[in-house]
């Protein structure tokens, strides 16, 4: 039996650097992820978020009115983009996801406020995501009383001794019993289709590669584009099974309401699903072994669970986390299956997430195939 011998392992640690210095891929994963999880942990994550859209519906112009806006503005929880004409309107805002908020001032407002009866002041959310409205819905009845303040003084001091001045209404829409899994488990599914679809096909080229079956697949009388039609299209057909049994759990065992068109969900699940196996792809042809294909997946998938919505807020994060959650197709989704099944948007309301998440596919194609020509090479 051989001593142990520091000069051989010396020598094997050698050769690991020496491994791990030609493998830059994995080198700049160990690298690049910390510091990714560090400035997305710290800087945009925001689990109370401020300044989220809203609009207006105004039937009454007293000062009360306007009291009540300016500090709801104020408190830095609403910002007011939009003016409603009537309430059918804001309503189809907060369906479109353009607003979180809408706040109607109903008729004669100020003058009830004066007679002591107590008006009715009307605060509708969008609680498909419920921890993004919970701060401002939760505040409002203190911003409301300290707006109003200043306004309630001499013969009117007495309307806020008892009790606060006006009765705010809180309708929260799409869930109005506040259940997580309402939002959770339509979310999940582009969760789960995001990581299995890239990471499936992306052993697509790099399984090629390490059983040396490359050089038939290059001999073979096939187009770039034939190949990887070939290569992406079972591995929809298998998202489309994970499809099937979320689908099946989140009705059967979550309860999940299904208010929109399951054919609609079924048609932007397609688009979705391409978009991520054809990405796949791309990762194939630039990885070499099937290691690094995971790794890149894993790189891709970490902005996409943190910055598409699902895990925190998208309203609570700066303005540049945004623009990089709004290249990603999980942020895009998000909105679709939760806009359909629980706020049954039809077409024309996920037409601009659909074109969104259809040039994302048209720009990671492009770039597949331009890749491939050069593996041809």
């Amino acid at each position: 039996m051989r001593a142990f011998s520091l000069s051989r392992v010396g020598a094997i640690l050698m050769k690991e650097l020496i491994q791990m210095r030609r493998d830059r891929l994995t080198f700049a994963m160990m690298v690049g992820i910390p510091i990714i999880q560090l400035i997305l942990f710290g800087f945009a994550i925001n689990t109370d978020p401020k300044h989220l859209p809203a609009a207006a519906v105004i039937e009454d112009t007293s000062r009360f009115g306007r009291s009540v806006f300016a500090a709801m503005q104020n408190s830095r929880y609403f910002d007011f983009i939009a003016t409603a004409d009537s309430e059918n309107q804001a309503k189809e805002m907060l369906a479109r996801g353009d607003v979180s908020f809408v706040v109607t001032v109903p008729t004669d407002f100020g003058r009830d406020l004066i007679r002591g009866i107590r008006p009715e002041l009307l605060l509708e959310a969008d609680a498909t995501d419920p921890a993004a409205a919970s701060g401002a819905v939760g505040a409002i009845n203190q911003i409301v009383s300290s707006g109003l303040a200043h306004d309630l003084r001499g013969p009117l001091e007495t309307l806020k001794q008892d009790r606060p001045p006006v009765d705010v209404v809180v309708h929260r829409l799409y869930n109005p019993e506040i259940i997580t899994q309402y939002n959770i488990v339509p979310g999940l599914l582009g969760v789960v289709l995001t990581m299995t679809t890239i990471l499936m096909t992306a052993m697509a080229l790099t399984r090629e590669l390490e059983r040396g079956t490359m050089e038939n697949l290059l001999a073979m009388p096939a187009r770039p584009v034939e190949i990887m039609i070939g290569k992406i299209v079972p591995y929809i057909g298998l998202g489309f099974i994970q499809v099937f049994v979320i689908l099946a759990a989140a009705w059967t065992i979550f309860t999940v309401p299904m208010l929109g068109s399951l054919s609609l969900l079924l048609f932007a699940l397609l688009v979705f699903i391409a978009a991520n196996v054809t990405l796949g792809y791309t990762f194939s042809t630039l990885a070499r072994t099937q290691m690094q294909a995971m790794q890149m997946t894993f790189f891709f998938f970490l902005p996409s669970i943190l910055l598409s919505g699902f895990m925190f807020p998208f309203r609570g994060m700066p303005v540049w986390a945004q623009w990089i959650g709004e290249v990603l197709p999980l942020t895009h989704f998000l909105r679709i299956v939760r806009g359909i099944v629980l706020k049954g948007n039809g077409l024309a309301d996920i037409v601009p997430e659909l074109w969104a998440i259809a040039a994302f596919w048209a720009g990671v194609s492009l770039v597949a195939l331009l890749r491939y020509r050069r593996t041809l090479d």
